[in-house]
């Protein structure tokens, strides 16, 4: 296994996102940003550490694409430099860089399979997003017949690089906010085993440089459509997905790393 971290940025700032990749570089040597048309100057900020990281390498998409587009981009770029794995993490420093181990770990263990984080969060987490996940979650539950997905939302995951370009390939979305749920659900339909590992979340204040892009509206606008497009998907695969529960499930729904 050839391990990536892979962090999309937009407009993350200068200091947070220097801070947040640092920590990713103190675990592991090749991180690579994908800086998705930020106009923040955090692009030449993080671009400065390269001389003397030889493993960092910044990617600047010229216009904003969203998020899913920005990771799909990077991973064309990390299988064509011989990756087999990437590990995404969001450049906002919620995602505990000290937990890259552990997941490099568990996807080293499990050959083809995918390690997704579930948050655990503090109790400084509002609550609002936290019942709102829970929404998104269910119908994930749902969407793949109770597959174990932990929590459709959480960024920082491990992905086999070809299974997680075939995801992208069936889908003309997952491109912007919609992407971790929606790839998590077509790993899913696919068969690919997924490892949960429970991982504390971060909720950074203002005052330490937090930066959020999630827009109330339009994002759980773009999550309602897309989980209206992945239960007509289901509709249409629900016989295989059932034949499938029951002779075999997700060989490692069991299985969760501790904290």
């Amino acid at each position: 296994m050839r391990l990536l971290v892979l962090m999309p940025s937009y407009n993350t700032g200068a200091q947070l996102l220097t801070r947040t990749v640092l920590g990713a570089l103190a675990q592991r040597a090749d991180v690579w940003v994908v800086v998705d048309g930020s106009h923040d100057g955090s692009a030449a900020a993080v671009g400065m550490l390269v001389a003397g990281h030889p493993g960092l390498r910044v990617v600047e998409l010229a216009a904003n694409q969203g998020k899913g587009a920005a990771v799909l981009h990077g991973a064309r770029l990390a299988l064509a430099a011989g990756f087999t794995h990437v590990l995404t993490m969001d450049a906002d420093g919620q995602h505990p860089a000290e937990f890259i181990p552990r997941f490099a770990e568990l996807a080293a263990a499990h050959g083809g399979a995918a390690v997704f984080g579930a948050p655990v969060f503090g109790p400084e987490a509002p609550a609002l997003r936290i019942q709102g996940r829970k929404v998104s979650n269910s119908w994930a539950a749902l969407e793949t017949l109770g597959w174990g997905l932990g929590d459709s939302l959480f960024g920082m995951r491990v992905y086999p690089l070809d299974a997680l370009l075939r995801a992208f390939a069936s889908t003309g979305w997952a491109r912007r906010f919609d992407f971790d749920a929606e790839i998590a659900v077509r790993l899913a339909w696919a068969g690919v085993p997924i490892a949960v590992l429970p991982t504390p979340v971060r909720n950074l204040t203002a005052a330490e440089g937090a930066v959020s892009q999630f827009r109330y509206v339009r994002d759980n606008a773009l999550l309602t459509w897309m989980h209206i497009r992945l239960c007509c998907g289901f509709l249409l695969r629900l016989p295989r997905l059932l034949w499938r529960r029951a002779t075999r499930g997700n060989p490692l729904k069991a299985r969760r790393g501790a904290t």
